[in-house]
């Protein structure tokens, strides 16, 4: 045993750990100043826009007068937009992960799919809204309606999905598998049964995170061409909508200052919106464990 060695490590541990403290502290003075952005960012936006949050706010339509607008049209747009993709999104994304986790093999097939998904998760979302308007706005002819819009956010958010609900497939115990087909139970059965359940919590939570992430994004929305004055409540998947981010966008744009306010009250209805979503993802995730 080489002791002149032990002893020179030893002699360098003053060091490693003054060297340990710095970095700790700079890791610490980076979160305290990304916080400290968030906290004023929060306070500019909540300060200049909550004293025009009402219902009336909530109720209205877009206008040129910034004391009659409201952002009716663009919640109800959201709401559709994101209805419509967590239709497509949640079948799609969850029976690919269980394809690729419990019926794929080991192939040269598969593993061009799970590359490619895991290069797609992240491709930039302007992306995907020229995709979306060469595919489906003008090549299949949707136009600028509300079924383009979530087929491109499905597009956008799919890979997201399928990952993650392959982390949390996977992260199933082996044992549960096995003790299925011990007691005689097929491959469906263990999969239907005892995995998905199991993994349930994981994939929701997953879903959910990436629903917010597509409910706040602008690019592909205008990209795809989508509305940034509506005056209607979209009834059906082909109607013309608008979103919450185009909205915001558009107010933000114009020159006046109380544009400006009406773009902060809709920066804080959206951020609601966000917080709702993230509260049902961790009931969910807490429920189901």
């Amino acid at each position: 045993m080489n002791f002149q060695k032990i002893g020179q490590v030893d002699s360098n541990l003053p060091t490693r750990r003054f060297k340990e403290s710095i970095f700790r502290r700079l890791c610490q003075l980076m979160v305290f100043l990304a916080v400290g952005v968030l906290v004023l960012l929060l306070y500019h936006v909540t300060h200049t826009g909550i004293k025009w949050v009402d219902s009336d706010f909530l109720n209205s339509f877009p206008s040129r007068f910034p004391e009659k607008a409201g952002i009716k049209s663009a919640l109800w747009g959201s709401v559709w937009l994101m209805g419509f993709t967590a239709l497509f999104t949640v079948p799609l994304g969850i029976a690919t992960a269980l394809y690729l986790e419990e019926y794929g093999k080991k192939n040269w097939f598969n593993t061009f799919i799970e590359v490619n998904i895991a290069n797609l998760a992240g491709v930039p979302s302007i992306v995907y809204g020229l995709l979306g308007m060469v595919l489906f706005v003008r090549g299949i002819g949707l136009g600028r309606s509300v079924l383009a819009g979530s087929l491109t956010m499905t597009l956008l958010i799919l890979p997201v999905v399928i990952v993650v609900s392959r982390e949390a497939i996977r992260a199933v115990p082996q044992g549960i598998r096995n003790s299925s087909f011990a007691v005689g139970a097929t491959k469906w059965q263990t999969v239907w049964h005892h995995v998905l359940p199991v993994s349930l919590p994981g994939i929701l939570t997953g879903l959910i995170l990436a629903l917010s992430r597509a409910i706040g994004e602008t690019a592909p929305l205008i990209m795809i061409g989508a509305l940034t004055y509506v005056a209607f409540v979209p009834e059906g998947p082909m109607d013309g909508f608008t979103a919450l981010p185009i909205q915001i966008f558009n107010w933000a744009s114009r020159p006046q200052s109380d544009f400006h306010s009406l773009a902060a009250a809709g920066i804080l209805v959206l951020l609601t919106v966000l917080l709702l979503m993230n509260g049902v993802a961790i009931w969910i995730r807490q429920r189901f464990q």
